[in-house]
């Protein structure tokens, strides 16, 4: 159930303190909350619920201002609890209207905000924000700016210049996920440790069924993988030897699996973490016994985390690291702000999303770029003539052989161009921090 809430908030200064006196109207939360256009996304976030079954669901502003204080203050979720209950700040972020001491929700709720604020609705929000910033500043540019005397010629309501204006900036990059550097050998040995918990489980439910319990070998495969793994740089037969042995050490923990289920054994008994963990474990063997019979190191959605299923390898080439794990972004930067254009587990390419992010920055702005400032990867023939059309001119060398005679002021263009193209990466470290 949801209820609508009032978030059009009371002003600053006439939040209730316990001690007396108010919020300043500078105070940096009081700033971002005026900016946030809390009322126009509610009734799409009322949408996920029933209006008459279930319990009252927490208010959109609540959900989403918890988590713009957890990011912004880098917290964990008990953490940011314990920030907004000693803080009025941002309790009147959260749209209160009087300071209390007690937690305005647990801890857990903020599993539920990231669920239900989902990447579409978020990259809506953050597309107003800066629209509403920016609508501000001409407003106060303009203000600077007028003459005494308005010029007689200018009629009111005239629309603004379609003239190409401002540099958008394009790029990707990959969000590092919290594993550990994955392994075939490592993997396929957490999954032998977690069939032969699940095996222990359900045993326990016919263990009048049988005479003995199902041989393992667990202490043998320990034995067999630390053997491999305590070396810094095994030899490929060495290696290729002991992931053929776990990849059996599996085969039998699975197969031992399935005549408990036969002979009686419930997956329901189990914690459903367990159900799940069997689930992808079963998936781990198959790739990992293709990638063996078939002597290659790829297969397509590569299962590299145990935990975290849905985490892929992305290849990027870099040096150090030619290999990262988690979600790529495809991002643009302009005027000072950054939006998010595509995001995805799988590896893409980013130089199929240009002419999506130009055609979304003249939605934003009105107006097509002046100049777009990119990598190598992105002027391919079809977005040069994309730009062309446009005329927009795009930080690219030109096709074809270099010239004899080099152009200098081309050849500074180009510099300058990739001196501006660093604002990305000095926003992607932000991010990422």
């Amino acid at each position: 159930m949801y209820r609508t809430t009032n978030t059009s908030q009371e002003k600053a200064e006439d939040f209730e303190l316990t001690f007396g006196g108010g919020l300043s109207s500078e105070n940096r939360w009081v700033k971002l909350a005026k900016l946030i256009p809390w009322s126009e996304f509610e009734t799409e976030y009322a949408n996920q619920f029933s209006p008459k079954m279930g319990a009252p669901a927490k208010p959109f502003r609540m959900a989403l201002g918890a988590l713009i204080i957890k990011e912004r203050l880098g917290t964990s979720d008990e953490e940011t609890v314990e920030q907004i209950r000693e803080n009025p700040d941002l309790q009147y972020f959260l749209g209160l209207t009087k300071y209390t001491n007690q937690e305005p929700f647990e801890a857990s709720m903020l599993v539920h905000f990231r669920q239900r604020l989902n990447r579409e609705l978020v990259v809506k929000i953050n597309e107003q924000i800066v629209l509403k910033r920016q609508s501000r500043e001409r407003e106060a540019q303009r203000e600077k700016q007028k003459p005494e005397i308005e010029p007689s010629n200018t009629e009111e309501g005239e629309p603004l210049s379609n003239k190409n204006q401002g540099k958008l900036i394009l790029d990707a990059t990959c969000t590092p996920a919290d594993i550990s550097y994955p392994t075939d050998i490592k993997l396929l040995n957490q999954a032998r440790e977690q069939t032969e918990k699940i095996l222990d489980r359900l045993y326990e439910q016919v263990q009048d069924k049988f005479d003995r319990k199902p041989r393992t070998y667990r202490r043998r495969a320990r034995k067999d993988y630390l053997a491999i793994s305590k070396q810094r740089r095994p030899r490929h037969k060495k290696r290729r030897q002991a992931i053929g042995k776990q990849l059996a050490y599996l085969r039998r923990n699975i197969s031992h699996i399935d005549t408990l289920l036969t002979t009686g054994a419930s997956l329901s008994e189990i914690k459903p973490q367990s159900y799940r963990m069997l689930l992808i474990v079963n998936e781990l063997l198959r790739q990992q016994q293709s990638m063996y019979d078939s002597r290659s190191c790829r297969i397509d959605d590569r299962i590299v985390s145990l935990t975290q299923p849905h985490i892929r390898p992305i290849v990027r080439g870099k040096a150090g690291t030619p290999v990262e794990f988690g979600a790529k972004l495809s991002v643009s930067y302009g005027d000072g702000y950054c939006f998010l254009a595509h995001l995805s587990w799988d590896n893409f390419n980013e130089s199929q999303d240009l002419q999506l992010q130009v055609e979304q920055y003249k939605q934003r702005f009105g107006y097509y770029p002046e100049s777009l400032h990119v990598e190598r990867i992105y002027p391919n023939r079809a977005n040069r003539a994309f730009c062309k059309e446009r005329g927009i001119r795009i930080s690219a060398s030109p096709l074809g052989r270099p010239p004899a005679d080099p152009n200098l002021e081309l050849i500074q263009q180009r510099r300058e161009d990739e001196k501006f193209r660093n604002a990305i990466e000095g926003k992607f470290g932000q991010a990422k921090r």
